[in-house]
């Protein structure tokens, strides 16, 4: 994958992340919605619970893009 995509990729991610953390995201996603953003097992979240799980893979996430700067063989994955 290009360095131009992998940016991109990591900039719209980051935007929805934000938007959950920051915004009314968290809010909105809560209940029946999260089933199909997040998965089954969070249907039963409340909003602060969601936020910390986003905030979890937005660092894993982070670790992963700069990782993946320097290493062009894990932008594959």
């Amino acid at each position: 994958m290009p360095v131009l995509q992998w940016w991109l990729l990591f900039l719209l991610s980051s935007i929805f992340y934000g938007w959950v953390l920051l915004g009314n995201g968290a809010k909105w996603l809560e209940g029946w919605q999260s089933w199909w953003l997040i998965g089954w097992f969070s249907l039963d979240w409340t909003s602060e619970q969601i936020r910390l799980y986003v905030l979890i893979i937005w660092i894993v996430e982070t670790i992963w893009f700069v990782v993946g700067l320097f290493q062009p063989s894990l932008r594959t994955i």
